[in-house]
């Protein structure tokens, strides 16, 4: 989040920038801390399976409920399911897809950079599915 030069920084609220849009899987930046961004975003039925190769990623959900399912080594698959405030580390190379039938908003921490698609995805984009390292907030 790059600041011109002598602007101060600004305290984010979380609660606010949530509400300031509603595409979902459209994630936006909410700030940066060394090389790791830390976006916000809203789920609203399924993603799309998708792997990040190099990085794990953590997700803290603000409200409502989150579902990952995961597909392990041997095609094992597994699934979480998580409400406001809980939180879940996806490690890297774990293909995963995430999905919301009620709906909810989420924190996401990823290396600056890292595509909400992942280095690779299985099928078509649904239009709702945004493929993006992440959207400045308004």
């Amino acid at each position: 989040m790059d600041r011109p030069e002598g602007s101060r920084p600004k305290p984010v609220n979380i609660r606010d920038a949530s509400a300031a849009f509603d595409e979902v899987y459209s994630p936006r930046i909410a700030g940066r801390m060394n090389d790791y961004d830390v976006k916000i975003g809203h789920a609203r039925g399924d993603h799309v399976w998708h792997v990040h190769a190099d990085t794990d990623e953590f997700f803290l959900v603000v409200n409502g409920k989150l579902n990952i399912s995961m597909r392990h080594a041997a095609g094992v698959e597994t699934a979480v399911s998580f409400g406001p405030w809980d939180t879940f580390v996806v490690a890297r190379g774990v293909e995963h897809k995430p999905d919301s039938q009620g709906g909810c908003s989420f924190l996401v921490f990823e290396p600056s950079g890292t595509s909400s698609t992942g280095d690779h995805h299985e099928g078509e984009l649904p239009d709702y599915v945004d493929a993006t390292t992440g959207h400045q907030l308004d």
